[in-house]
């Protein structure tokens, strides 16, 4: 059973998309605070993290930047999830080392699972 970290702080959000990766095999994590997902991350050692970006205390670029810099995490894949949907953003987290960006607001919760399952291939369940 694959290993997922989800960061994001709004509720709802980790409510539904938590049910979502459970009921799809997933074993889930999750870290509301920005501050601490890079250690969050490192512990629990995932094998996969869905970001959020604009998060409380640290936002997500600073997180992607940390997690890929650490030897122990840089190679946990990291899919951002964010309704930061520009060009320019999207070009800076894959530039960043995310192995994905999906926009809220353009993609369904299943649509999501189908993202990450590509992402993990073999690992996925």
């Amino acid at each position: 059973m694959a290993k997922i970290v989800l960061v994001e702080d709004d509720p709802l959000l980790i409510d539904i998309y938590s049910t979502k990766f459970k009921n799809a095999g997933f074993d889930v994590a999750m870290v509301d605070r920005g501050d601490a997902a890079p250690v969050f991350i490192a512990q629990e050692k995932p094998d996969l993290v869905v970001l959020d970006i604009v998060l409380p205390q640290k936002d997500g670029w600073d997180i992607l930047r940390a997690v890929k810099t650490n030897p122990k995490t840089k190679d946990v894949k990291i899919i951002i999830l964010s309704n930061l949907g520009q060009k320019e953003e999207i070009e800076k987290g894959m530039a960043l080392g995310a192995a994905g960006y999906l926009i809220k607001a353009h993609h369904t919760p299943s649509e999501v699972v189908r993202e990450i399952k590509k992402i993990l291939g073999d690992s996925a369940a």
